[in-house]
């Protein structure tokens, strides 16, 4: 059995929590990879609308087993407010999540170094989302990191000291004012909740589900372009978001990848800072920010907005070598008598289809138009019953992309979405 994989393939707040939400339905194993609570799944069916930062999207799905992967950082407060907030709505959570033990723990001083380091960068600040997501796999990377297994050691409590005492000598060279117990006894009272869940070594869970033939869907966080070495670096996540990422963060073969959903959006947004080529600063830009509710559902900042940047598009797909597309939010664009869609780049002048690696380069979108639908699309459950120029462009996406569009979303819960036949 092969492992599949869900991406977002733009900057992030594609819509993956839906689309998990839905495919999970097929998938007994659900296991994300990467990220942390910098992440916000969110997920709407019936009368109900939650919001996921660190547990599976697959976890209202009954007879589930959801992963928090070893690529994963987590906060043990943001976990356990959110499985609290899960059980009241009757989920029994404990039954259907598990948590690898090479899973790294955010302390509360992670998230001080967080404010402390993009305070100090003043107008060159990257737009953290300040949930100490960086710091973590800084000290990851660095071999200083907690993880999840340590919870059990009988020294616990002084591997934590020890790393909290090397944060107090780092947070020294910034002109940063904090208390160091902030939070102290709110995380150690978490930690002592996250001993009610199954600890696992979750590469070798992953890989035995596998050989039992057991269907996986890996979920990714944050979007393709703000991959750490692909992204549009520095303004980029800590983690790898292409499809590679969950390779390394759940331990399983490049050989056993099978299919790569990519999703986007029929537009594009960006939260924070960083190059985004086709951002409209207008009366169209916030058209689009105001019918797609466009506001961070982790940190409620506004999302910048633009038109589709099949540039961009494009170089996810190859990086990650997605093979089937995923689309959201073609709803937002009813209204509109023209949509753009950028199909080229001028880049300090010259043209090219290529994402450059300048991220500060002047970038000048050359755009192609089509005519709107002007038609409500979120009421139209079959596919043939979608209008001709809307069909027209997802046509042209299908071509210039040489993906299929599989899945087309037309609204925010789970009824509102036309799966494509073959």
């Amino acid at each position: 059995m092969k492992l599949d994989v869900v991406l977002g393939l733009q900057w992030g707040d594609e819509g993956k929590g839906k689309i998990v939400d839905v495919l999970a339905d097929t998938y007994p194993v659900i296991a994300r990879f990467q990220g942390g609570p910098n992440a916000g799944h969110s997920l709407n069916f019936g009368d109900t609308k939650f919001v996921l930062h660190s547990i599976p999207a697959g976890v209202f799905r009954k007879n589930t087993i959801n992963i928090i992967g070893s690529g994963v950082v987590l906060d043990p407060i943001i976990f356990r407010t959110e499985c609290m907030d899960i059980e009241k709505l009757g989920v029994p959570i404990r039954e259907r999540l598990k948590i690898s033990k090479k899973t790294h723990l955010i302390l509360p001083t992670h998230r001080i170094i967080d404010a402390a380091s993009e305070a100090s960068k003043g107008k060159s600040k990257i737009g953290s989302t300040l949930k100490g997501i960086g710091p973590t796999y800084m000290d990851k990377t660095g071999r200083n990191g907690l993880r999840v297994g340590d919870i059990l050691a009988t020294d616990f409590i002084e591997r934590f000291n020890a790393l909290k005492t090397k944060h107090i000598s780092f947070l020294k060279q910034f002109d940063f004012q904090y208390d160091p117990d902030q939070n102290e006894k709110e995380w150690l009272d978490a930690i002592e909740y996250m001993k009610q869940f199954e600890f696992i070594d979750g590469e070798y869970v992953i890989n035995e589900f596998l050989d039992k033939n057991k269907k996986i869907l890996a979920e990714g966080a944050q979007g393709s372009m703000l991959d750490i070495d692909f992204g549009s670096y520095p303004f980029v996540t800590s983690s790898s978001t292409a499809c590679a990422g969950a390779c390394i963060g759940l331990g399983v073969a490049p050989s056993k990848i099978g299919r790569v959903y990519g999703i986007f959006k029929a537009y594009c947004t960006r939260v924070g800072s960083g190059p985004f080529p086709t951002e409209l600063n207008d009366s169209v830009g916030e058209e689009l920010r105001q019918r797609g509710f466009e506001f961070g559902a982790t940190t409620g900042r506004p999302r910048r907005t633009g038109w589709l940047d099949l540039i961009a598009l494009k170089y996810a797909i190859m990086l990650s070598g997605v093979t089937e597309l995923i689309m959201m939010k073609a709803d937002v664009l009813d209204t509109f008598d023209t949509i753009k869609v950028a199909t080229g780049y001028k880049v300090n002048g010259e043209y090219s289809e290529h994402v450059p690696f300048d991220t500060y380069a002047e970038i000048e979108p050359v755009y192609k138009e089509f005519a709107g639908w002007k038609k409500d699309l979120s009421q139209i459950k079959k596919e043939e019953n979608l209008p001709y120029e809307f069909m027209k462009y997802v046509k042209f996406i299908e071509e210039e992309t040489k993906v299929p569009v599989k899945i087309i979303s037309l609204g925010p819960d789970r009824e509102q979405t036309i799966i494509r036949e073959d």
